[in-house]
């Protein structure tokens, strides 16, 4: 089973509950209790800042920027690892987390990093 658009942790976990109970309640036997997986969590934040993107994408180490491809940086973060979509208005999209904690430590490490390279137009 896949569960796509839920907006926590929590409302995953809430959503494989309320099938499996609509399951059983339709005569479908259940046996083990589910393992919940979560692989990919896409997120979105605002730096609250344009950013740059020529000058990141020249000091950033494992950062894509082709303008006439895409209009964003891609940015392939280590730690935690995550890949992030920087635009020039200061929007992020997270992409491969897997706790929501990997989005705001994603989301915190970019902001202290671009903030230290000079690269966020305040």
């Amino acid at each position: 089973m896949v569960c796509t658009g839920a907006k926590s942790e929590s409302e995953v976990y809430k959503a494989v509950k309320n099938i499996i109970k609509l399951l059983k309640n339709h005569g479908t036997e259940i046996k083990n209790e589910p393992i919940i997986e979560i692989q990919n969590i896409v997120a979105s934040a605002n730096l609250k800042a344009g950013v740059d993107l020529e000058k990141a994408a020249y000091l950033l180490e494992n950062a894509m920027y082709e303008p006439e491809q895409f209009p964003g940086l891609i940015y392939r973060m280590r730690q935690p690892r995550v890949v992030l979509l920087i635009f020039s208005s200061g929007k992020v999209v997270c992409t491969g987390a897997r706790k929501e904690e990997e989005v705001k430590e994603a989301v915190d490490n970019i902001y202290k990093k671009l903030k230290e390279i000079g690269v966020l137009l305040l």
